[in-house]
């Protein structure tokens, strides 16, 4: 049997190119548990490219020209709360506890950061800068961290300042000087089972929404104003590093008209007034000097809804090309698993694969990249039990557009594999204080404290300690994080639970027989893809569940159990991720263009043969050959 770290079959050969000394320094790491502090301090820059990542064909791509997947998390519902003044965290401390827990634990290589207008301009034309300057060090903890960050001005309902101390809902985004200009009519939802109805019921919140896109009262000026500022601030107390790690801006969360004027449909309120609004906040992007960062643009917020009754024409269609300025934004929760009335029973294999293909597609006839910054299900209430099986299709169809039933015989009709962002990271799940609209006799401090929701990913256990609260094996998982050239094809078969059952939605198929006995009951991760040329490895993510040593490898550049160290001469290995938190990642390393590759990664198998993994790679190789 080979020993850990054994190539068992012959590795082409790779050009040099790194200097020896840190050829030297890097194949002496281990790369199990958390690094060393001269692991933490080994120059990052070597793998984490410190420039802006840009739109290039569709795809986020990073200075070394490679294809980059955003995955991770909201971090915070909390800026929707009064507790910590419209921050996501009461501290820097908790910021920083909650950026290594998130690579960890939860597998992230990025945040939408939320922000508040209400807390960024209390007066009307003044600037917090108290608070931009705690929201901008609570952004660096996770830059420090390795950790890409789009900020994000949020609001729900328009405003928490159009609801009353009675209220039965709340909102958040803008400050109490916006509200006040409208004399908006009492709120009121009427018979509304869920928050989401007010967007479309309740007349404060309409009038209120439709008073911002006509620009009543300046109050769309003022925003874009703050907007400006805060980019402005933040790009000035970031250092030049720090700020290549800042992706893009999301201008304005989940917008939806409010009302329409007479004769005006979904359509042509995109048309009209949200995408000038895009076009607007752009223009404030690049005298800010965000110039060479995209603005993450949303549709209105129904063009997608999964429930006919919801469902509006949009998704930002006579925008034209949005090209690399613009990444097409969207969220996504499956409203019929939510009502708990709409979809009887759970999500399966494939469930999911439309609508995230819609997202796809939509993206591609944009000439733009896509993010799906918003997606998730409730992990408590009536509907809580279709959490592991909702949000494990979710995952799978940002992986591919392909169910699991059909992967392994029609893989080319993947399509790019999505970024993604799940709602969300709260590490004060369940212990909030939140006095709700204010009211000292309705504090809220069970799941979320805002509106009865509870998505939380995390919370803090009773020792302080992150701990997660969704099944490891579904959120720390196997993805692209950067490839060297263009994504043909992924799969991640992640075995999550739903209680005791194994949810297994895309087995190794009986025509590959030693693929299946090397993988056994375990997890595995597929790539196909076709270099590009340059000089830096394509990373996938390896999740805790894939200890190093125990880490099975198998690819057309070589078949290995327990990968190595990084070395120039290893073209399979493995290696920290930056931020010095104990995250670790797979670099394949090519020398070619244009040349087709793939590769298996397993944590089911131990110590295998050199025979079986020589079968295995002879049955993957027949099978790209006659698949791509």
């Amino acid at each position: 049997m080979p020993g850990k770290g054994q190539t068992v079959v012959d590795m082409p050969n790779i050009r040099t190119r790194l200097l020896v000394v840190l050829v030297v320094l890097f194949g002496s790491l281990a790369v199990a548990g958390v690094p060393s502090a001269t692991a933490a301090t080994l120059p990052d820059s070597l793998w984490f490219d410190e420039s802006p990542l840009t739109v290039q064909n569709g795809r986020f791509v990073d200075g070394n020209g490679r294809e980059v997947v955003l995955r991770g998390y909201n971090v915070s519902g909390e800026t929707k709360l009064e507790e910590n003044s419209g921050l996501p965290f009461a501290s820097v401390a908790d910021a920083r506890k909650s950026a290594t827990a998130l690579r960890a634990l939860g597998g992230g290589n990025s945040v939408r950061f939320l922000l508040s207008w209400a807390y960024a301009e209390p007066t009307r034309g003044t600037l917090d800068t108290a608070y931009l300057a705690a929201a901008t060090d609570q952004m660096r903890a996770f830059l420090d961290a390795g950790i890409r960050v789009y900020p994000d001005f949020h609001q729900d309902l328009y405003s928490r300042h159009l609801f009353n101390s009675g209220s039965w809902y709340t909102g958040d985004g803008a400050p109490k000087w916006a509200v006040d200009l409208g004399s908006y009519p009492q709120e009121s939802c009427g018979i509304c089972l869920f928050w989401g109805q007010n967007i479309t019921q309740n007349q404060a919140v309409t009038k209120a929404q439709y008073d911002f896109w006509h620009n009543a009262y300046g109050v769309q000026d003022s925003f874009l104003d703050t907007a400006q500022k805060t980019m402005a601030y933040v790009r000035q107390h970031l250092g030049d590093a720090e700020f290549a790690g800042i992706v893009g801006f999301d201008p304005y969360n989940e917008p939806y008209a409010g009302s329409y004027d007479s004769g005006q449909t979904s359509r042509t309120w995109e048309q009209n007034l949200l995408w000038p609004f895009y076009q607007r906040f752009r223009a404030r992007m690049d005298a800010a000097g965000w110039q060479d960062k995209p603005a993450f643009v949303e549709p209105n917020l129904f063009w997608n809804a999964n429930i006919a009754s919801q469902k509006q024409e949009g998704g930002l269609l006579d925008a034209g090309t949005l090209g690399s300025r613009y990444v097409f934004n969207t969220h996504f929760y499956d409203q019929k698993a939510i009502s708990g009335i709409l979809m009887w029973g759970n999500a399966s294999d494939g469930q999911y694969a439309s609508d995230f293909g819609t997202v796809r597609d939509r993206a591609s006839a944009a000439g733009t990249a896509a993010v799906v910054s918003e997606f998730g299900h409730p992990l408590s209430g009536s509907t809580a039990g279709k959490a592991p099986t909702v949000d494990k299709a979710m995952y799978q169809a940002l992986d591919s557009r392909q169910p699991g039933s059909s992967w392994w015989s029609n893989p080319s009709a993947s399509g790019p594999v999505l970024s993604g962002n799940q709602w969300q990271w709260d590490l004060y799940n369940g212990r909030h204080h939140e006095l709700m609209n204010g009211n000292p006799d309705k504090v809220r401090t069970s799941g979320d404290a805002w509106n009865d929701e509870d998505l939380s990913a995390v919370r803090l256990d009773d020792s302080g300690a992150v701990t997660l609260r969704q099944d490891a094996r579904l959120l720390d998982r196997v993805y692209p994080a950067a490839t060297a050239g263009t994504t043909l094809a992924f799969t991640y078969e992640d075995r999550s639970r739903d209680g005791s059952t194994t949810l297994t939605w895309n087995p190794v198929p009986n025509s590959l027989p030693n693929v299946a006995q090397l993988v056994g009951s375990g997890q595995y991760g597929l790539l196909v893809w076709r270099s590009g040329g340059g000089s830096a490895p394509t990373e996938l993510h390896l999740p805790a569940s894939f200890p190093t040593a125990g880490t099975t490898v198998v690819s057309d550049l070589g078949a290995v159990y327990g990968p190595p160290a990084y070395t120039a001469s290893a073209p399979v290995a493995a290696a920290p991720e930056p931020g010095g938190t104990g995250s670790r990642r797979l670099l394949l390393t090519d020398a070619d263009s244009g040349v087709l590759h793939y590769a298996l990664v397993t944590n089911g198998a131990t110590a295998p043969s050199a025979a079986l993994l020589s079968a295995a790679r002879s049955e993957l190789a027949s099978w790209v050959a006659a698949r791509f």
